[in-house]
C-alpha cells in the first residue's frame, strides 16, 4: 500500500481577475475552491491513474472535515491525526493584464507533541511492501527532523520512503537510504549552498552525491526546463512541452503521483519521466490537477534523452 503524509494540509482558494488594484474592490473572474497539500495531490493523482492509497496527514477543523470528505469522495482512504487547530487556507490569484501569479500561503496550526507521536504512531506500523510519501511544509509544533525520525523507522520496518519537502533535515535522511527525493532545482542547491550554479551540470553533480551516500533514485523538477531522473544506473533528462501557464502550485505534486503511479504499472524509467512531465505540465495549464485529457499530446513533445552527467 502506498501511504500520503501531508503535514500541512490545506484548502487552496484560486481566483482568476482583470486587475489587482489596492484600496478598490477587484472583481474577479472566478474562484475555485480545492483540498490541497503537496501529500493530497499525490493521493488524488495515484487515486487517478487506478492505484489505491491511503492519506495520513494532521489536521483541524472545518478546512480538514473538507480535505477529508474530498478524498474519501474519490475512494481514498483517510487517516488523519486530528488536532484542535483550523488547518489553512491558501490563496493564488492569476492577474490578466499583468501575466502575473500571486502565491499566498499560510504557516498552518499549532500541533503539540502528543499529536505528533500520534502521527508517529501510524507511521510505525507500515510494513515491508509500503511507500510512504511524506510531501510539503510541516505544522508549527512538527520539528523538521521529524523527516530523520521517519527515515530511520522506513529502514527499520524496511518499507519505501518517498521525500518531498525543501527542509535541509532531508540530506541527514540519506544515510537510511530513502527510496526517492523529489527536490526542485532551487532546493537541491540549496542543501548543498550553491545556489548561484543552477545549471544542468551542477544539478548532475548534486544529485550523483545523494546517490551515491545511499539515495536510491533523485526525481529533480526543473520547472519550465523539464525533469531529471538519477539513480546508479542511469541520468535520464526530458523536457517540458510548451504550454500557457496558469497556475504551477500542483504541478510537482503531479509530477510525483504520477512517477509513482507508473513504477506501480512496471512503466520504464524512460517513458514513466516522459509521462510525469506531461502529466504536471497540464496541471500547470490548468486551474487544478490534471484530468490527463491532454496527457497523451503533451507526451508527444517529450523527448528523454541520457545524460553522461
Amino acid at each position: 500500500m502506498i501511504y500520503t503524509c501531508t503535514l500541512n494540509p490545506a484548502i487552496d482558494l484560486f481566483i482568476e481577475t482583470e486587475h489587482l488594484k489596492p484600496e478598490i474592490v477587484n472583481r474577479t473572474n472566478s474562484y475555485d475552491i480545492q483540498p490541497n497539500g503537496k501529500g493530497v495531490n499525490v493521493s488524488f493523482i495515484l487515486k487517478h491513474l487506478g492505484i489505491d492509497n491511503t492519506a495520513l496527514g494532521i489536521g483541524g477543523g472545518f478546512t480538514s472535515n473538507f480535505i477529508e470528505e474530498s478524498l474519501r469522495n474519490k475512494g481514498i482512504k483517510t487517516d488523519f491525526t486530528h488536532i484542535d487547530g483550523i488547518s489553512r487556507i491558501n490563496v493564488f490569484t492569476r492577474v490578466i493584464d499583468t501575466d502575473t501569479e500571486y502565491k499566498q500561503v499560510n504557516n498552518g496550526p499549532e500541533v503539540n507533541k502528543e499529536k505528533v507521536n500520534n502521527f508517529l504512531e501510524k507511521v510505525s506500523k507500515l510494513k515491508k511492501d509500503d511507500k510512504l510519501v511524506v510531501s510539503g511544509s510541516f505544522s508549527k509544533g512538527v520539528p523538521p527532523n521529524i523527516i530523520i525520525e521517519i527515515a530511520k523507522m522506513a529502514q527499520k520496518q524496511k518499507f519505501n520512503l518517498v521525500i518531498d519537502t525543501s527542509y535541509p533535515d532531508v540530506i541527514q535522511t540519506i544515510s537510511y537510504h530513502p527510496y526517492l527525493l523529489k527536490p526542485n532545482d532551487e532546493e537541491l542547491l540549496s542543501w548543498f549552498d550553491d545556489e548561484q550554479n543552477n545549471n544542468i551540470s551542477t544539478l548532475i553533480a548534486h544529485s550523483k552525491k545523494l546517490i551515491e551516500k545511499g539515495a536510491k533514485n533523485i526525481l529533480l523538477s526543473l520547472g519550465s526546463k523539464g525533469a531529471l531522473l538519477i539513480n546508479k544506473d542511469k541520468v535520464l533528462f526530458g523536457n517540458a512541452p510548451k504550454i500557457k501557464v496558469v497556475n504551477t502550485a500542483c504541478s510537482g505534486d503531479t509530477m510525483l503521483g504520477t512517477f509513482l503511479a507508473g513504477i506501480e504499472q512496471n512503466l520504464s524509467a524512460e517513458d514513466n519521466l516522459r509521462r510525469s512531465i506531461a502529466a504536471a505540465s497540464s496541471t500547470a495549464a490548468s486551474s487544478g490537477l490534471t484530468d490527463f485529457s491532454d496527457v497523451d499530446e503533451l507526451i508527444e513533445q517529450i523527448n528523454i534523452k541520457q545524460m553522461e552527467g
